[in-house]
């Protein structure tokens, strides 16, 4: 197959590049600065820029294309990106997996399934929940799978976070009152390969089994990683965030072959 992966810089789109590669045609998108898996073609693209997506993806001609490309604090990102993405996907002919976010929900319902209606009370969940609008409005037959925290075995920006509290390079602390369902990189990476050849369409969860707080999910990675648990300080969490927000991602797991793991057990 032939797979372009957007935003392949970031701690996802890089597990996902390193996954597709073996066995694929691989092309990596990347804003700043290209990732160092080999046998890929790393290719500079600006979401912003919808010709330059136009363009990019014409001419690599995928099979698939999975966008993990998302700026926190930028809505023409988030949002307009998905769109061109979406748009430059379709008239290419290929297959899209749009990577979406639990933060289209707002908390008041705890517990969300796929046809959940989104409701985001932040400016970026409102950007993502306008991007898959937008995704199922071009293209009907996408894939749109919403995701918690993602952690790994390192690197990613909660792990960064822990390490920096723990250490005191940083000032602040985990909140103890706002819940998700984190996932292991590797778990969503495989789950949304396989969900790209699966011809299944629409909206799909791939969460961990875990509901667990930002600070228990400080105080797994610091046991994991030797840190002292003590030193991780702790609050709550305003209520102008979403707090408890819990992805039930029952259907989506009977389609997959991929066992989404859970933080207490991934963590361990």
């Amino acid at each position: 197959m032939r797979i372009c992966v957007v935003g392949a810089s970031g701690f996802l789109g890089g597990e996902l590049v390193r996954q597709a590669a073996p066995g694929h045609v691989v092309a990596a998108t990347y804003l700043n600065r290209p990732g160092t898996t080999a046998e890929v073609e790393w290719l500079p693209l600006d979401v912003r820029d919808r010709t330059a997506a136009a363009d990019l993806i014409g001419a690599f001609a995928p099979d698939v294309v999975v966008n993990a490309a998302y700026n926190q604090s930028d809505w023409t990102t988030t949002a307009l990106g998905a769109a061109y993405v979406a748009d430059a996907t379709r008239s290419g002919g290929g297959r899209l997996v749009h990577v979406s976010s639990d933060a289209v929900f707002s908390g008041r319902a705890v517990t969300y399934t796929e046809d959940s209606v989104p409701d985001p009370i932040t400016p970026y969940g409102a950007a993502k929940a306008a991007a898959e609008v937008a995704v199922q409005a071009i293209d009907p037959s996408a894939l749109i799978a919403r995701t918690s925290l993602i952690v790994g075995d390192g690197g990613s920006p909660h792990e960064e976070l822990v390490h920096a509290l723990a250490t005191g390079r940083k000032q602040g602390f985990l909140f103890t009152n706002e819940v998700r369902c984190p996932v292991h990189v590797s778990d969503l990476a495989s789950a949304l390969l396989e969900l790209a050849t699966s011809g299944r369409s629409g909206i799909h969860h791939v969460a961990g089994s875990d509901a667990v707080s930002r600070h228990e999910l400080g105080l797994l990675i610091a046991n994991r990683d030797t840190l002292n648990p003590a030193d991780l300080p702790s609050g709550l969490a305003p209520s102008s965030r979403p707090l408890d927000v819990r992805l039930n991602c029952v259907q989506t797991q009977r389609h997959l072959r991929t066992r989404l793991r859970g933080a207490r057990e991934f963590l361990r």
